[in-house]
This record gives structure tokens, C-alpha cells and sequence, in this order.
């Protein structure tokens, strides 16, 4: 359900818009320019500072793993900043669209990789940036999965991982389909404490929390009303929230009204982590 930043999200412009544009919750395709400010203005795509999220900074000597890369927003950010960009994801499909995506960016090196990462066709220490965005909650074995992800990593990297927060979740469960809880979706809700506990077990070092989404916590509750696809149009519904959003944004105590309501109830839970030097 991160298909909602990777499909939703796509890279935003170093100033954040006037008004909004696009969405996501494990998905790909939504409204407006809403989204990308929000995305903005919660720490996402930051062009002007080359930060894929605000403490997570990209240059041409990284090399990326975006494990589970879903449409590749998160890839595609990497390679315009001149990395190496290794993407995986289970969906042989998906790999091949990124791969075309990035084919004429200016990434150093582009590598796809169709694997379910048990284990990841990698030698160890191989990468220095790490990101993993909305996989855990799908994943069987998460502590091996961590594993896998600390051994590709070289000593000093970075790791950006993300889940579902168990607010949401927990409205979710009274609102969507079973098969939302069931694999290959979300077969784990993990809480805050056991999110940090399983990322310091790994051997990382927790270097920042943050949570963000509201704006997708609620776009999410509302689309369960909508009985549509999820694939543009919108239902007129899910428009007026997003155009709603859009016009809070604007406004001059929207941002600090976001910061609010994205800490009383995000879509997300995201660290940053290392993997100590040797």
C-alpha cells in the first residue's frame, strides 16, 4: 500500500507549488498538484537540497538499492541525481517499466533486479544508500529481511525504511476488504516501538524518526466510500478532499496545520538509520 508513494508520489519541484498535485498509499496514480506539496512539505523530494527525504541526501558517488521499488519515484529521484541506482521488486513487470524510465536519465549505472529478496542477488557491502518504502508490512520474515538489507550495505550506509502507522491501519481494518490484510498485501501492522526495536535489532542506528500523511490517511478512509478502481478519474469526492487539501496548503497556517495533523495521524512511519563503520 506504499504502491501509494511509489505510484502516487512522483518527485516534486524544489518550491513547493502554490497550489497541490498527487497521491499515494502503496499505489500510483492520483489527483493533482496537491500531493507533490504535500509530499514537499512533509521532507520529500527536495531537489534544491538533494534530499530524497530531509536527512536522506543523494549525490553522484551513492550507490542505491530501492528494494521493492514499485513505478520507481523513488529511483527515478536517485538516478537525476547521477547515482547508481540498483531497483528490485517481485513484479518483473514493474522492474522492466522502471528500467525503460531510467534507461536515458543521468544515473552513473542502472541495475534491475527481479528478486523477492530472500535473498537479494547481491554481494555483500555493495550498496551505501539503502531505502525500503512501505515493504516491511508485506514481508514474512522481517527480521530476516533486515538481515539481507544490512548485509548488501556497506559499513556507514544509509537506510530510509518506511511502514504503514498503526493508526491508520487501524481504522483501515474497519473500512477496507479483508484481502487488504491478507498476502500478499498487509500481513503485519507493526507498532512504533517494535518498528524502532526491529531496525536497532538489525544492528542499525537510529538517526531520525518522522511520521507524515495525513492527507493519504484520509484520502485512503474516503476511497473505500468511492467503489472505484484505483486509476483515475476520481470520484468527485475523493477530487474535493484532494482540492480541499489543496486550498489548506495555500493558505498561510497550512503547513503548520499539516505538521498537526500529519503527527496526530500519519499514513506513515519513517527512519533513518546507519549501519555503523567497522
Amino acid at each position: 500500500m506504499l504502491e501509494s508513494l511509489k505510484r502516487l508520489i512522483r518527485p516534486t519541484p524544489a518550491e513547493p507549488a502554490p497550489l497541490p498535485a498527487e497521491a499515494t498509499q502503496d499505489t500510483q496514480e492520483i489527483p493533482d498538484n496537491s500531493t507533490l506539496t504535500d509530499a514537499y512539505l512533509s521532507g520529500w523530494f527536495r531537489r534544491d537540497s538533494g534530499e530524497l527525504f530531509e536527512g536522506f541526501p543523494i549525490n553522484a558517488e551513492d550507490t542505491v538499492l530501492d528494494i521493492g521499488c514499485g513505478d520507481g519515484p523513488f529511483a527515478q529521484f536517485c538516478a537525476e541525481r547521477g547515482a547508481e541506482v540498483i531497483f528490485a521488486d517481485i513484479d518483473a513487470e514493474k522492474v522492466a517499466a522502471v528500467e525503460a524510465m531510467l534507461k536515458q536519465s543521468p544515473a552513473r549505472a542502472v541495475i534491475p533486479l527481479v528478486t523477492d529478496a530472500n535473498p537479494i542477488p547481491l554481494p555483500a557491502a555493495r550498496a551505501n544508500k539503502i531505502i525500503a518504502m512501505e515493504v516491511l508490512e508485506h514481508v514474512d520474515d522481517p527480521a530476516q529481511f533486515m538481515a539481507e538489507l544490512v548485509r548488501v550495505a556497506r559499513p556507514g550506509a544509509q537506510f530510509l525504511i518506511t511502514v504503514p502507522d498503526p493508526l491508520g491501519e487501524s481504522v483501515q481494518k474497519k473500512l477496507a476488504p479483508a484481502a487488504y490484510f491478507e498476502h500478499p498485501n498487509h500481513i503485519r501492522v507493526f507498532q512504533r516501538e517494535e518498528f524502532e526495536r526491529l531496525i536497532l535489532d538489525a544492528g542499525l542506528v537510529i538517526e531520525r524518526r518522522a511520521d507524515y500523511g495525513f492527507y493519504w490517511s484520509i484520502w485512503w478512509f474516503l476511497f473505500w466510500a468511492c467503489k472505484q478502481d484505483l486509476s483515475p478519474p476520481w470520484h468527485p469526492l475523493l477530487e474535493s478532499w484532494t482540492h480541499t487539501w489543496n486550498m489548506l496548503l495555500s493558505m498561510p497556517d497550512g503547513p503548520r496545520i499539516k505538521k498537526a495533523l500529519d503527527e496526530a495521524m500519519p499514513k506513515s512511519q519513517a527512519i533513518i538509520a546507519r549501519k555503523p563503520d567497522l
